[in-house]
């Protein structure tokens, strides 16, 4: 653990909040502008996120205002701690990266406070970077350490071969990564992500996060990925460029977004369009694992031809016979039919959920598209579920958490 903050810094950093709410943006914009002129550091980075609009720009000014004022009770920003640790280990952020983040965000600072950034507050907001930083060092080396003691484990990149690549759905391809050592890989834990990192035809290279949708082993890995047309090009790299037998590099799983290991509680899995990735993991593990488990399984699609793996899932809940599962299609195509090809017609609302699912007993695992997460999530805590039954996965930069 650092050596706590001084009463002279906290008061000095909580002070600042107001001026970072308004600069914290252009701050952040200079920040990495000064990271990316180093070839090396930018390297480290998911540009997908990044540039004029870029939800990391915003979500790390989110983020720095956050830490700033809770700086006297940080009380609140250690669940996003974890999560930004657990990012750096798919990412594969070594302890000599952060002093390079230290300099650019001084260094940001002055250069857009100009005369506000005294001498005190950069002082007084380099003593609550590192304190950060060190508290991120040492949860990261315990994830490390922790992954090197299990079957399997490894640390930074690691070659993986296609070994089989399954369409899903319209959007939605499978694959099936091993590793091109013939090793093992370290089980993850049934709702993490693998980072990958795609060299493209361009010579660029690219990392995406891409959850793990087959229950634990010592095997390989399954991702199932949904094709974005928008996107900066991993995912089309990989629908329609990469093939069988092709070589592709991941780090170890990681995510603080997962099934517990003995569940205690009812399992209510709610999910959204690719966010049924980590349920699937989490569904194949329950039927393999946990015969006494009662669970519910509600997924929200467009139609039947966007909607994946459902028979794979329907089958374990057969087998199983204490998963329920509930299908809506808020788009049927023509030839779906409510009661056939799916279960209802429209959205998941609270209102369903309260009257379907053991809602005052149950734990929540909520993955899917921002807005659905948000009307979701916050509806179950108006609704007086504790927080510590809500877990949620949100497919973007875990500093955004703070800003939710």
């Amino acid at each position: 653990m650092p050596a706590p903050l001084s009463e002279k810094t906290i008061l000095i950093v909580k002070a600042s909040a107001p001026a970072l709410a308004v600069h914290g943006t252009a701050i952040t914009k200079a920040m990495y502008a000064r990271l990316f002129e180093d070839a090396h550091i930018k390297e480290l980075f998911n540009h997908s996120n990044q540039g004029e609009g870029g939800s990391q720009i915003h979500a790390l000014a989110a983020a720095i205002v956050a830490y700033a004022q809770n700086i006297d009770n940080l009380a609140p920003v250690v669940p996003v701690v974890e999560r930004i640790a657990q990012k750096h280990i798919g990412y594969n952020i070594l302890p000599e990266h952060y002093p390079y983040v230290a300099t650019a965000l001084l260094s940001a600072i002055k250069a857009v406070l100009g005369d506000a950034a005294t001498p005190e507050l950069i002082e007084a907001w380099a003593e609550a970077y590192w304190f950060l930083a060190d508290l991120l060092k040492e949860r990261e080396a315990v994830i490390r350490d922790g992954l090197n003691a299990e079957q399997g484990g490894w640390q930074g990149w690691r070659p993986f071969v296609i070994a089989e690549k399954i369409g899903e759905s319209s959007v939605i391809t499978t694959f099936i990564l091993r590793p091109a050592d013939g090793g093992y890989v370290v089980k993850h834990k049934p709702g993490q992500y693998l980072t990958l990192r795609l060299f493209l035809v361009d010579g660029s290279q690219v990392k995406r996060n891409y959850s793990i949708s087959c229950s634990p082993n010592n095997d390989y890995y399954r991702i199932s990925v949904k094709r974005e047309e928008s996107g900066a090009g991993g995912s089309r790299f990989l629908h329609d460029i990469a093939q069988v037998g092709n070589i592709i590099e991941a780090t170890p799983p990681a995510g603080d977004f997962f099934l517990p290991e003995q569940p205690v509680r009812p399992v209510i899995l709610v999910s959204a369009g690719v966010g049924l990735t980590p349920m699937v993991s989490m569904i194949e593990t329950i039927g393999a694992e946990y015969p006494d488990v009662q669970a519910y399984y509600v997924h929200a699609a467009l139609n039947s031809s966007t909607h994946a793996m459902d028979r794979h899932v329907r089958s374990i809940a057969k087998e199983h016979g204490r998963i329920s599962v509930a299908t809506f299609y808020s788009e049927p195509a023509a030839t779906d039919t409510a009661g056939e090809t799916h279960d209802y017609d429209g959205f998941i609302s609270l209102d369903w959920l309260k009257h379907n699912t053991p809602f005052t007993t149950g734990d929540f695992y909520l993955c899917g598209p921002r807005p659905f997460l948000k009307s979701l999530v916050n509806g179950l805590w108006m609704a007086g579920v504790n927080a510590d039954r809500i877990h949620f996965e949100f497919f973007g930069p875990a500093d955004e958490q703070l800003a939710a």
